[in-house]
């Protein structure tokens, strides 16, 4: 996609009914050309890189497939943002890492074992200037909300 491009879905995804609407429409959207594609291809990676997170459900205990935006590292490493789109809940990927952080993500068609860690602090503070340098509507969506966005770190196992 084109840096216009880019900005253009930068502008509209920090709208409120970008908010409202995309919940339903990006998971499941990614969710089928990922499944189409066997794991090479998520849609929504146009514009961001992406992967698809298993992690294991914290009450249930059964697998769940999420499609999320990430921020590759240098190290080789992936940040991940709860930002449930700017709406006021913490996605429930977010509380299934907290209580079960070993996970599985589909990167570029490779299945990595992951371990999850939520940053904190300062270390969550470099995260996030970071991740709102990647993605500036993030700070946008920290402003529509009360809670703090999570971020964790994917570490390969």
């Amino acid at each position: 996609m084109t840096s216009a491009g880019v900005r253009i879905v930068q502008k509209l995804s920090s709208m409120g009914a970008f908010a409202k609407v995309a919940p339903h429409v990006v998971p499941a959207t990614d969710r089928a050309v990922h499944r189409l594609t066997r794991g090479r291809v998520l849609l929504s990676s146009l514009t961001l890189p992406g992967v698809v997170l298993t992690s294991t459900g914290a009450r249930s205990g059964l697998p769940r497939r999420t499609p999320l935006a990430c921020m590759p590292e240098r190290s080789g490493r992936w940040i991940v943002v709860g930002s449930n789109f700017g709406r006021s809940g913490h996605p429930a990927w977010t509380a299934n890492l907290l209580v079960r952080p070993d996970a599985e993500i589909s990167w570029k068609g490779e299945a990595v074992p992951v371990t999850a860690r939520l940053l904190e602090g300062r270390e969550r503070a470099e995260a996030w200037e970071a991740v709102v340098a990647f993605w500036p509507p993030y700070a946008t969506y920290q402003e529509r909300v009360e809670r703090e966005i999570r971020l964790f770190r994917l570490v390969r196992r």
